[in-house]
């Protein structure tokens, strides 16, 4: 596996690998990140081209409150597993080869950015959408590949690149989990015994409220017990909602999409299904 830590470096050993299909990352890397970069191998396959990952704890998208130096980090353990699952190409920018000092430019998305993850933490998504459009750019990525888990950002950065026709396919990947139904995050190493006991209950609450919801019961209904049930065990809810897939907004009719952002102690727990 080829590694480049500087922006000429990355071009001239992309340049020798053709096609590229891209995961975006910020280390400490689990399964579902590896399920990621099993799917770009299909994808690079296809384009007789190649793999490349991105290990880049992006500042620009965390507050000022928010845990960027407690943010994991396994830079030998993450190239690691980036070889052993076939990765070709490992890009490794530093912050100030991401954001030069002089720099003044980013990118703010409307439409799906709003609300929800975009009103908890706001600027989140406008550093989310500078850093992708950034690698994207920098690796000439034909396609980049997303957990589902991350659904608003998902869509934020499809928004993004059919605004501004960037020629990279955004790929979105099913959410993997644990045996108990927990989505897979980087986060969930600092929940405390009792809490990763408890954790799962956030997948189970939006699996019985779609359940409900497909068996005819009212939205506002199924969602308001699902609400109760987390509050009531201990979880402190930034939202639940039914949202349309694609536009995030708010909705009473199905399809739709399930989202859920729920603290417990200091772990900040997303996750969604379809419904």
């Amino acid at each position: 596996m080829r590694i480049a830590r500087d922006l000429p470096t990355l071009r001239a050993e992309a340049a020798k690998l053709g096609p590229i299909a891209l995961v975006p990352t910020m280390g400490a890397l689990h399964a579902g990140h590896i399920s990621l970069v099993a799917a770009a191998r299909r994808e690079a396959a296809a384009m007789r081209g190649a793999v490349a990952a991105s290990i880049f704890v992006n500042p620009l998208q965390f507050g000022p409150n928010e845990d960027l130096s407690r943010y994991p980090r396994d830079e030998a353990g993450d190239l690691a597993a980036l070889e052993a699952a076939g990765c070709d190409l490992a890009w490794l920018p530093g912050v100030e080869a991401m954001y030069p000092p002089d720099r003044a430019t980013a990118i703010e998305v409307e439409g799906p950015s709003a609300g929800w993850e975009g009103a908890a933490r706001p600027g989140h998504f406008r550093g989310v959408a500078t850093v992708c459009a950034k690698l994207f750019l920098q690796t000439g990525a034909r396609v980049a590949l997303f957990g589902e888990k991350d659904w608003q950002q998902l869509q934020v950065v499809r928004r993004m690149v059919a605004d501004l026709d960037i020629p990279t396919r955004i790929i979105g990947c099913p959410t993997v989990r644990e045996a108990d139904g927990l989505a897979m995050s980087s986060r969930n190493r600092f929940l405390a015994p009792a809490e990763r006991a408890l954790a799962p209950r956030v997948h189970a609450a939006l699996r019985d409220a779609a359940q409900g919801m497909a068996a005819g019961r009212p939205a506002a209904a199924a969602l308001g017990d699902a609400r109760a049930g987390l509050a009531a065990e201990g979880f402190v809810l930034d939202y639940l909602a039914l949202v349309e897939p694609e536009t995030l907004r708010e909705t009473a009719a199905l399809p739709g999409r399930l989202i859920v952002a729920a603290r417990l102690g200091s772990v900040r727990l997303l996750d969604n299904i379809a419904a």
